[in-house]
């Protein structure tokens, strides 16, 4: 394979075709279901499958034999389902397949963007498409598709190739194993996934995910009174929901150092994930937090860069993403309210079930309510995390070998402290399946946050791996 060829063609594609369907892509305020309760009514997931899928369905005649559908459950988000031929003599079949995975929803608007860019409003500065959802993850659809044109182009042998591109990530993807329960004689048995929706710590080398945190989290409430009271009249005698709150959360918190108390959310983290840690710290240096837009003055919550990449990867940590029953600054009147809500996000450790710890922080904050006070957890997501298989001899060398052809630098490995969900069920599903779990989220890239951007050089060197890696998997797959 001629790697100049692969070079040209993916960057070419990329400027002339990917990019401006991202543009519009990012105009469609297609959130997730969590964010978006009337989804189908408002149509913007539609309009997003229908871009993706017109661009997609005129890329098929490059690719004989391929197909495109739209599959939509009764009652579930939609999910894109291509199917790609094999080229070139498969003596392996079907088990030898390629399995590429991405999503099209998208998290919630944010505030804090900077004038001139907004979730909706796509901007392109230099080398960076600003606005919600290219890089987390429109561009993995055109992407995978880029890398198999690619191979195309230059006649390589590749194994049959499925790609999912699903519209319930950023729910926890609750739709999904109904999708692949009902798709599963069709995907058959993938011997390789490839997941465009991770994270790089630098966008000068590959950076392969070795894993992910789960997830759990919902709502907490507090309430005291049926109605809000004069706060003169009351404090002192009614106690505070926002004082009750407070104290509940550090059964799960420490409210001085942020470390979660409950040792029942913790697991041994294996040796090599604690020496990739390290060596990920050396690599990185300060940009293991300086990536971060602290205020002047702000600093990380400790000075070892190891121990930091491993709390944002191997250790459970708590986000307090939204707050209820509190008024607006300029409307709040001296009253004592009646209630208090908020959202908990509660990232656990890769291996720990994600169902037996959301069952367990309910427990922990539902019991032995203070004065009597009404609290209540509703539990929204309980995803579980993913661990790596160690990688086969040959997907090692490939990865090395691309990053060294694209990125003229080795690839490099560390855990993400974000969720796949799909990615545990696939562990799961698939054992002996190898996985090339990579992206483009790098530093600043701000996924979920204000000023999202995809780096653009670093969504075409991706695209070039892919292909790379799936020309080499089909090598390896031959000798079967």
């Amino acid at each position: 394979m001629d790697t100049s060829r692969v070079s040209s063609f993916v960057s070419g594609l990329w400027d002339a075709e990917i990019v401006p369907q991202l543009v519009e892509y990012i105009r469609i305020p297609n959130k997730s279901p969590m964010f978006d309760s009337q989804w189908r009514e408002h149509g913007y997931m539609d309009q997003a499958v229908a871009l993706m899928e017109s661009w997609a369905r005129s890329k098929l005649p490059a690719l004989p034999g391929a197909s495109l559908e739209v599959v939509r459950l009764e009652g579930r988000t939609p999910l894109i389902y291509i199917d790609v031929p094999a080229q070139g003599v498969q003596s392996a079949g079907t088990e030898q397949a390629v399995l590429l995975y991405g999503h099209l929803d998208k998290q919630p608007e944010m505030t804090g963007w900077a004038e001139g860019l907004g979730p909706w409003t796509p901007v392109i500065k230099g080398d960076k498409l600003y606005g919600r959802g290219g890089a987390d993850d429109g561009y993995a659809i055109f992407g995978s598709l880029a890398a198999l044109l690619a191979l195309r182009d230059q006649g390589v042998p590749h194994a049959r190739c499925v790609i999912l591109i699903e519209a319930c990530e950023e729910s926890g993807s609750y739709d999904l194993p109904f999708y692949v329960d009902h798709l599963a004689d069709r995907i058959g048995n993938p011997s390789l996934v490839v997941c465009l929706d991770s994270g790089c710590g630098n966008y000068d080398q590959l950076w392969l995910t070795t894993s992910l945190r789960g997830m759990t989290g919902g709502n907490l409430t507090v309430q005291v009174l049926e109605e809000g009271v004069h706060s003169g009249d009351a404090s002192g005698v009614v106690p505070s929901s926002f004082r009750i709150l407070r104290d509940i959360l550090s059964r799960l918190e420490d409210p001085a150092t942020g470390r979660i108390v409950p040792k029942e959310l913790y697991v041994d983290i294996p040796p090599q994930r604690i020496e990739q840690a390290r060596r990920s710290a050396e690599v990185l240096g300060t940009a293991v937090y300086d990536k971060f837009p602290f205020v002047e003055g702000m600093k990380p919550v400790t000075d070892d860069l190891a121990e930091l990449v491993l709390n944002r990867t191997w250790r459970p940590q708590l986000a307090v993403t939204g707050v209820g029953g509190m008024p607006a600054l300029d409307s709040a009147g001296n009253v004592l309210r009646p209630k208090t809500s908020v959202k908990l996000s509660l990232r656990v450790p890769p291996t720990l079930s994600g169902a037996e710890a959301g069952k367990f922080l309910k427990q922990l904050l539902e019991k032995d309510p203070p004065y009597g006070a009404k609290v209540t957890f509703d539990l929204e997501k309980d995803g579980s995390g993913w661990n790596a298989p160690a990688l086969s001899p040959w997907l090692e060398e490939a990865v090395a070998t691309a990053s060294a052809h694209y990125f003229g630098a080795p690839a490099a490995y560390m855990g993400e402290g974000g969720s796949i969900p799909f990615m545990g069920m696939l562990g799961e599903k698939f054992p002996q399946a190898q996985f090339l779990i990579t992206g483009v989220l790098g530093p600043h890239s701000n996924a979920h946050g204000p000023n999202e951007f995809l780096h653009i050089p670093t969504g075409k060197r991706v695209s070039m791996v892919v292909a790379d890696v799936v020309a080499r998997h089909f090598q390896e797959a031959s000798k079967a």
